[in-house]
């Protein structure tokens, strides 16, 4: 068994549940904190942390608790305000902080939200280290005296330092001029900062989901409701238009057709660009939800391709092993890791736009004969609560499957992490084929 199994509150991504139910709940937020300030100062003396949050109501009761939680321990916080997650990770860095803090539930409702932590790298914690803080948390709270808790201040100006961080990572050779961009924040994290970063960069920008009132965040706007942004930039005769998630690390864009394209088509399309500039690229990272024509396209540039577990925390370790720097989700999370630590919508979109200003080509022609292969995911119930386990007819059926399709598909079944369902997907060249396997295989669960 590995770590993340043995873990009670870290999931993939931090700790996520419910507002005012265990655990995000202000009493065990600043135990949280506290235990967390514990561990850093093991081997720092004076550790200072950053916070940043999106826009959900509940930040400001989260960020109070981790405020009063770390200050109790030891640690100066520097609060950063509404900031996406990437730039909190890209601030952690830039001031020698010991740990960056990010309160958002990134794509979830407003009545969700969360806690992650970033190194003081920018990078995501391990395993080991979340297991350490967990332990504390069993034990009895250790306050530091009066004369040794913990300051808190404001930073100055932290959008203003991540808008410049973000500009420069576009060609400075480059500009925005002529072209009309809609920006969608998902009345989220970067609903100040997007539109200043391509309106900066010389873009005229159409701004969408740009009015938080802390219980709007993702609804019907942002990567996850991109149907807003297609008709956005069709009634605005826009060139672009550009769907970030609640805390901006996700990206998903649409051209001046309307058309959308997912994390998976522009990963392609940021690789292929930088193989056809002569730069040297190894291999590139997906998961094992990664549309199989893009896999084949990748392949095709004379890369290599690997899949790793569906999260974006795992396409990181992939690859910081393999020494890779590009890799990503169809969902929109995208990795550019010689720009950034950490998956970063606003600096993937910039990627995509520097592409299409260099080959001075649409994203369509720079994705032109590379159709995605239709994919049936059927959900199926089970009806008992132990783990599930394939059977052997299964097992058997998935190869049988496997071997007809050949490298024209590809059948994925696994259990869900969070429902009583076995998820079956088939991906095939046509559609009635994709769905007669799905459904074959199915009656087997």
């Amino acid at each position: 068994m590995n770590n993340s199994k043995k873990r009670q509150y870290f999931g993939t991504d931090g700790i996520r549940g419910r507002v005012g139910q265990s655990p995000i709940t202000p009493d065990f937020i600043l135990k949280l904190a506290h235990c967390v300030g514990r561990v850093l100062k093991k081997t720092d003396a004076r550790p200072t942390v950053l916070i940043g949050k999106d826009t959900r109501i509940s930040g400001y009761m989260l960020e109070s608790a981790l405020e009063s939680g770390f200050n109790s321990a030891g640690v100066d916080v520097l609060l950063l305000g509404p900031l996406p997650t990437p730039g909190v990770a890209y601030l952690t860095r830039a001031q020698r902080a010991n740990l960056g803090v990010v309160i958002s539930a990134s794509h979830n409702k407003f009545d969700d939200n969360g806690i992650k932590f970033f190194s003081d790298k920018g990078n995501k914690l391990s395993d080991e280290w979340e297991l350490e803080v967990e332990s504390l948390m069993k034990e009895e709270p250790q306050w530091v005296d009066s004369a040794s808790l913990g300051k808190t201040r404001r930073l100055n100006d932290a959008q203003g330092r991540y808008i410049e961080f973000c500009k420069s990572n576009f060609g400075s050779d480059l500009t925005l001029k002529g072209l009309k961009i809609v920006v969608d924040a998902a009345h989220g994290a970067a609903y100040q900062i997007a539109p200043n970063v391509f309106h900066e960069l010389g873009a005229q920008v159409v701004s969408l989901g740009c009015s938080p009132n802390g219980l709007n965040i993702n609804e019907g706007v942002g990567a996850t409701h991109p149907e807003a942004l297609v008709e956005a930039v069709k009634a605005n005769q826009a060139d672009f238009g550009i769907a970030l998630d609640g805390d901006a690390d996700r990206l998903q864009m649409v051209d001046a057709s309307g058309r959308l394209f997912d994390g998976d088509e522009l990963l392609y399309l940021i690789a292929s660009q930088r193989v056809a500039s002569g730069e040297s690229l190894q291999g590139v990272a997906g998961t094992l939800m990664t549309n199989m024509a893009i896999e084949n396209a990748i392949k095709a540039l004379g890369l290599e391709f690997i899949r790793t577990q569906v999260g974006d925390r795992y396409v990181l370790e992939a690859l910081h092993e393999k020494g890779w720097v590009l890799g990503g989700e169809g969902s929109g999370h995208l990795l550019v890791l010689d720009k950034h630590s950490t998956g970063d919508g606003m600096i993937s979109a910039l990627q995509v736009l520097e592409s299409c200003l260099r080959s001075q080509k649409t994203p369509a022609q720079l994705l032109h004969g590379i159709d995605l292969f239709p994919q049936v995911l059927l959900n199926v119930k089970l009806t008992h609560k132990a783990p599930w386990t394939p059977s052997a007819q299964l097992l058997q059926a998935q190869e049988d499957a496997t071997q007809r399709l050949g490298n024209l598909g590809r059948v994925l079944i696994r259990a869900s992490g969070t429902e009583p369902l076995v998820r079956v997907m088939v991906e095939a060249s046509q559609r009635s084929v994709a769905q007669d396997t799905a459904q074959y295989l199915s009656q087997w669960v």
